[in-house]
């Protein structure tokens, strides 16, 4: 593990050279067998619902709005979060880190996320976590944040908690129907809690942001990631840049944005053009496919004005991510896209041009991979397997998601998901495309070939 200060997440994974289980034996379980950095280091908060976790994989949390008047670290540092630390430092398993306890026991040498969350955090800041009382306040060092969900898509496996665009579709169209399985609810209503105060109104937790970032947050945070909704459709986002516009020379941190790079071409050209007064930029974005699949998957994306984006930043030397999403429609055209991201390597030369990672689908479990009929996911498994031993200069790291995806495939035999069997998952993975189509003006069918004889089957 590097022990340097890193200042964004890539330059951690780039120079960290010890392998990833041996990362966790080293620096994880000897300290417990439930330990994440990300607990202590690394936060989510939506500021529009007033919500936080502490990644991407533990269901959110209110934050209280009383405790942040007088302590905007309380945006980060929650009761909830405090407990889960004491677990952790217990050696117990928090239950909304399942995603990756369901990693691990698939087997020792299998990698969790909690791998990948931590091992950008210097040895000395694991120990303060593991050895420090869990009441303490810490510091962040990496932040995702959301001012608001603003969006131009409405991707299939998003909902309205996290997109105008799906607001839209379902106060137009009204609820999606007959869904039975944990998903059901994502597309029931508008998720009005998510955002909690109009366009203009003031909003108490972007105003305790504002005051942490300006007095503290500037000084500790490595990276800040902005999310959405879509960042680039978001006036605080451009007030944040102003901020580094005027201020840049006190700050370190790296920012990054979380950008489905379909936005109108004076905004992408703001950005590149922003760059030169931030300490680091970079830009994540989102595709698992290509062509007319990704178009279906996600709602509202022009796959050849994304791909045309991601390299107009690469070549104004901004690194890109591409973080994908895998689900139960992609894994047809995903080495496609992983073919295509490789020859551009080759072509730029080195190894930095979009940077994958292979997200697995947890939530709405009815468009999970693992609903797929043995024989379909076996045929993906094969196609994975070659890419994966093409000789192709993938990263460790993505030679080890990719690894993660293969096994799952093969070892999992249900999604995350309780008390629903896979007869309910069927027919809601049915019932929300029949609609989809009909909503979205798509065509499953057409779009996707190889599965047609199967979902039409259901």
């Amino acid at each position: 593990m590097s022990e340097g200060n890193p200042n964004n997440h890539l330059e951690a994974v780039l120079q960290n050279t010890l392998p990833p289980n041996d990362f966790r034996r080293e620096h994880l379980d000897t300290r417990s067998a439930s330990f994440c950095g990300a607990k202590w280091y690394n936060a989510t908060i939506w500021l529009g619902s007033g919500m936080t976790t502490s990644c991407h994989h533990p269901l959110p949390h209110k934050i209280d709005l009383d405790a942040i008047k007088n302590n905007p670290k309380a945006l980060h540092n929650t009761p909830e979060k405090k407990q889960q630390r004491c677990q952790m430092q217990q050696g117990e398993r928090p239950k909304g880190c399942e995603y990756c306890w369901k990693i691990e026991d698939m087997g020792p040498e299998h990698v969790s996320d909690r791998v990948y969350k931590s091992w950008i955090y210097t040895n000395e800041e694991l120990t303060d976590a593991f050895t420090k009382d869990y009441n303490e306040d810490f510091d962040l060092r990496s932040l995702e944040i959301a001012f608001d969900r603003t969006c131009n898509f409405a991707c299939s496996y998003c909902n309205p908690a996290f997109s105008s665009t799906w607001v839209k579709d379902l106060k137009q169209k009204g609820a999606y129907q007959d869904l039975i399985s944990d998903g059901r609810n994502h597309f029931t209503h508008p998720h009005d809690s998510s955002q909690l105060f109009k366009y203009g109104e003031h909003n108490p937790y972007v105003e305790a942001f504002f005051k942490w970032w300006e007095t503290d947050l500037h000084k500790t945070l490595r990276q800040l990631r902005v999310t959405g909704g879509e960042p680039l459709m978001s006036a605080e986002l451009w007030k944040l840049i102003e901020w580094f516009e005027k201020n840049g020379d006190k700050s370190q941190t790296s920012l990054a944005i979380n950008s489905n790079l379909v936005a109108k071409k004076e905004l992408i050209e703001r950005l590149v053009n922003v760059k030169e007064h931030l300490p680091s930029l970079g830009v994540y974005t989102s595709a698992e496919a290509v062509d007319i699949p990704a178009e279906y998957i996600r709602d509202g994306m022009v796959f050849s004005q994304w791909w045309d984006n991601v390299q107009r930043l690469h070549e104004a030397d901004i690194d890109t991510h591409c973080m994908m999403t895998i689900n139960a429609l992609c894994l047809e055209t995903l080495p496609d896209l992983v073919q295509r991201i490789m020859q551009k390597r080759k072509e730029y030369g080195g190894n930095r041009f979009c940077v994958m990672s292979f997200n697995i689908l947890r939530f709405p479990s009815f468009q999970s991979a693992l609903v797929l009929p043995d024989s379909i996911k076996l045929k993906h498994v094969e196609k994975l397997k070659q890419l994966r031993n093409a000789g192709l200069d993938f990263h460790e790291f993505e030679l080890g998601q990719l690894d993660r995806l293969i096994e799952y495939l093969q070892v999992v035999d249900k999604p995350h998901s309780e008390g629903f069997d896979m007869p309910r998952l069927h027919n809601d993975f049915k019932q929300f495309y029949t609609q989809y189509d009909i909503r979205r003006n798509k065509n499953f069918a057409t779009t996707f070939p190889e599965l047609e004889e199967w979902y039409e089957s259901i």
